[in-house]
Order: structure tokens, then sequence, then C-alpha cells
């Protein structure tokens, strides 16, 4: 596998500040000169101090990647919403898991995407999912086709600059049109469930009301942090659960039975092309129905 850079600007640089202005940092960077080979213009670098110039083109050649496990090809439809060689963006539906368990192996959005590639011809890529979701969650994941890749995208999931909007319907109505939950988040034991808790995790929820409705109200929500069931359990902690949520007690009676949650819009900085991508989801059929419902 190779990706080059070309340097644009006429500043004087070190190879190595070069590629981790690009992502490529810390154990990356190992990883790079570990396995690896730096190009430049062609011509393998003496170190990674070599000075570049304006123009110089820097390439990272790494061995193929081996594959962990065989993912089981699916046949079944895949939604893609955009690709190219490093990304996909699907549009997950509600009731498909994100990666194979121990009760499923054979169909989840993993395995699909494994099939997808094989009718791509693209027999040598590994997928790797990116901002995994809830089984009955819907809405868009972001993929990475390449551990280099998903590698280069996990500063901007630490420093959560790679945004995650979701709509969610949540039980009742709010009392303030915009908020901030920051409650902490952990479990007991080996449970499900998670719950807010002071010895938890950090976790910030934000969220916006877009519409009130007879007996429950549509917001948008943005997740900073990215801790199990987040969105659900500071909904419920508030007396707000998701409609359709029976694992935090969500209403069974207005019209869905899997939580009212859509992940609808996904935006990240594309270290490779080093444009800013943002791609949307329209709400599903099931949550649309509640709102012209009520």
């Amino acid at each position: 596998m190779e990706f080059s850079w070309v340097k644009i600007d006429d500043k004087e640089e070190k190879v190595r500040y070069f590629l981790q202005n690009h992502g490529v940092s810390g154990r990356l960077f190992k990883q790079v000169t570990g396995q690896g080979k730096i190009l430049i213009n062609g011509q393998l670098a003496a170190s990674t101090g070599v000075r570049l110039h304006q123009n110089d083109r820097v390439t990272i050649s790494l061995p193929p990647e081996k594959r962990m496990q065989q993912v089981i090809a699916s046949t079944r439809s895949l939604k893609v919403i955009y690709a190219d060689d490093n990304w996909l963006v699907v549009d997950k539906p509600a009731g498909l898991s994100s990666i194979p368990g121990p009760t499923n192996q054979s169909d989840t959005l993993l395995n699909r995407v494994q099939g997808w590639l094989i009718r791509q011809n693209s027999l040598t890529t590994v997928p790797h999912i990116v901002t995994r979701l809830d089984r009955f969650t819907s809405g868009l994941v972001l993929v990475a086709r390449h551990h280099f890749a998903h590698s280069l995208i996990a500063r901007q999931l630490d420093d959560h600059s790679l945004d995650k909007h979701y709509y969610a319907i949540v039980a009742g109505q709010l009392d303030t049109a915009h908020g901030l939950f920051t409650q902490p988040i952990g479990r007991r034991g080996t449970e499900i469930r998670r719950r807010v808790l002071v010895d938890g995790k950090k976790a910030k929820t934000e969220y916006w009301q877009r519409k009130q409705l007879a007996r429950a109200t549509l917001v948008e929500v943005k997740l900073y942090t990215g801790r199990t069931h987040q969105i659900r359990v500071h909904f419920a902690a508030q007396g707000h659960p998701l409609l359709g949520d029976e694992l935090y007690a969500g209403p069974l009676d207005l019209g869905i039975t899997r939580q009212a949650l859509h992940a609808y819009q996904l935006g990240f900085y594309d270290p490779f092309t080093q444009q800013r991508l943002q791609f949307n989801s329209p709400l599903p059929a099931d949550m649309q129905v509640v709102i012209d419902q009520q």
C-alpha cells in the first residue's frame, strides 16, 4: 500500500514533522518507520530528518495488511453513501449489528461491507468500523478501508473533532430548548445497561429541541464523547428516555419499538485529501411516522 502527499508551501520542513502534520504521529510513526518505507520523490529517504522543499512528494509504502480473522462476506444489501480508496460512509438500518458477535457471525454491517468490497474487486482491503452504532440505532457509519486510514482517523476520535449528530425522539416535553449533559457514565458489574455514576467515565452530550410533539420531543444531539449508550443514558437519567428504548424504560406505545435514534450527520477531516467531508442521512420511515402522527 502506498500513500502520498505533496508539500505545497515553500517553508523548509523535516519529513518527520511533515508527516506528523498529516496525522502520522506517535505509535503510527513507529509503525511506518519500522515496517514500511518513506520515499521522497520516489527515492528512499536517508532519514526522517531529511528536509523537504516545495513540491516534494512524500510517499509512505507499507506492506499488505494481515487479516486478524476472516470475515464472512454477506451478499445482503448495503447502502453506500460515499466511497473512495480510503473510506466508506454507509447508512446502517436499525436492527443490524455493527460487527460479528457470538450469536451472529454472518450478517452484520461488517459482513455486508466485506461482501460489497468483494463485488468491487477490492480483494486485499481489510475494513475497520470507525463509528460503531448500537444494533437498533440507524444512520451513518464511517468505515476505514485499511488499517492506516483507521490509525490516522484515531486522532479525530480522541480530540472529538470527528463530528457526529443524531436525531432522537425522547419521551415528554423538555424544560429547555438547548442543553448540555456532562454526567459520567459507567456500569455495575457486567450488566448491559449503563448508568450515570459518580465514578463513571467522562461523557458530554449537547442537544437542541427541534420539534415538540404531543407526548414527545424531537431533538438534535451532538456527541463529544463516545460512551456506550451515551445518548440513551443521558436522556433517561433526566426522565426523558428515548421512545421505543425498552432497556432504559422508554415508551413502547408511541408508534416505534426500537430506540428512536438516528445518526443523521457525519463530518470529518480527510487526512489523505486534506479536505473536510460531511454527509447527511434523512430520518428513517419509522421515526418520521412517529413525528407525523403526533
